[in-house]
């Protein structure tokens, strides 16, 4: 555990990097949304050049210290950083593909904790990226289908729908997303890391998510992505807690 709390401490300045780098490259449009207008960049209490060199001491000294616990662990880190600033970021702008991609990153701190700690790529790594990977995609439609208009005014192209528009096809798509990680969530299980109890657990975690996602595709209201966005918060530290419980 001293190995995984240490890796995502490491991780904190690959994620801090990764989020400077975002800001760099969308300065100008985060002045156009209520949520990001007041970042430094955007406000101009920080020039470029500072927040470039801060996002270089901040990869560079977590992809090292990475690296003092195991390749695999600076490798993913490196895919991390790079996927979400330079695909991400900018293929937000072009397609709702950009959730897909965002959801690599998105996912792999768990695997790097994990890889960290057992010092290789295994079974429970992969396990674990995959109940992040399919969480994220309710939790993020949720939150995109919330600020709508604030992403709309920057250009970004986020939702599942048809021209990005709030019909009801965000919540179709977050609903089977969240059907997927039912499965997913007793991967844990299936390759013997955890026990029943967890695995039940997780299952009527997952259930909920997915009458969460039912309800918003059928509701199509702000009320309904609210429940849905609050409930996703909740979703996958309960679950992680319950497979560590278990395993212990």
């Amino acid at each position: 555990m001293g190995c995984y709390s240490y890796s995502i401490n490491w991780g904190f300045l690959v994620t801090g990097a990764a989020n400077a780098l975002n800001q760099v490259l969308e300065k100008d449009y985060d002045k156009l949304m209520k949520r990001t207008a007041n970042r430094p960049l955007a406000t101009g209490r920080m020039s470029t050049s500072e927040a470039v060199m801060a996002a270089g001491f901040m990869s560079l000294a977590g992809i090292t210290l990475l690296a003092l616990f195991n390749v695999w662990a600076a490798f993913f880190g490196t895919i991390a950083l790079v996927s979400y600033a330079f695909l991400y970021t900018p293929m937000k702008r072009i397609s709702p593909i950009a959730v897909v991609i965002g959801a690599v990153p998105g996912a792999l701190p768990t695997m790097i904790g994990c890889v960290a700690a057992q010092g290789e790529l295994t079974l429970l790594a992969l396990s674990l990226f995959a109940i992040q990977f399919f969480w994220q995609f309710p939790h993020f439609w949720s939150i995109g289908w919330l600020g709508y208009e604030d992403y709309k005014n920057a250009g970004y192209r986020l939702l599942p729908s048809k021209d990005g528009q709030l019909d009801r096809n965000t919540g179709l798509q977050s609903f089977i997303y969240a059907l997927f990680l039912l499965p997913v969530g007793l991967l844990p299980y299936f390759i013997g890391v955890s026990g029943i109890i967890s695995a039940v657990i997780v299952f009527i975690l997952g259930l909920i998510y997915a009458g969460l996602g039912w309800n918003f595709y059928k509701q199509n209201n702000r009320k309904a992505a609210l429940q849905l966005m609050f409930y996703s918060f909740l979703y996958n530290p309960l679950t992680l807690i319950v497979i560590f419980l278990d395993k212990i």
